[in-house]
């Protein structure tokens, strides 16, 4: 499977975070290249493990909501001529 790749904005934005974490907590700043390595490197060594993280939880989620798949989505039939008696209560000057 291809390794996952950030748009470019999302890119940018990763990278900018990437240089604030070492201003904030590493003795030396990073440079934008050198944190676009870094993060290059962290998203073809640990991406696919939070990719398939993410795929399991979806699939997690996606089996509970299949489990009630009738709960979800049952519709009671035959209700036109409940619902047309509703109207007309509800019509019916008081």
């Amino acid at each position: 499977m291809k390794i996952p790749e950030l748009e470019k904005q999302a890119r940018t934005e990763a990278i900018a975070s990437v240089r604030r974490y070492f201003d904030e907590n590493m003795a030396e700043p990073i440079g934008e290249l050198a944190a676009g390595l870094l993060l290059d490197f962290f998203m073809e060594e640990v991406g696919p493990a939070i990719h398939n993280a993410a795929v399991r939880a979806a699939q997690e989620r996606l089996q509970v909501r299949l489990a009630d798949l009738e709960g979800e989505l049952y519709c009671d039939p035959f209700q036109y001529w409940a619902r047309t008696a509703a109207r007309k209560r509800d019509a019916r000057p008081r």
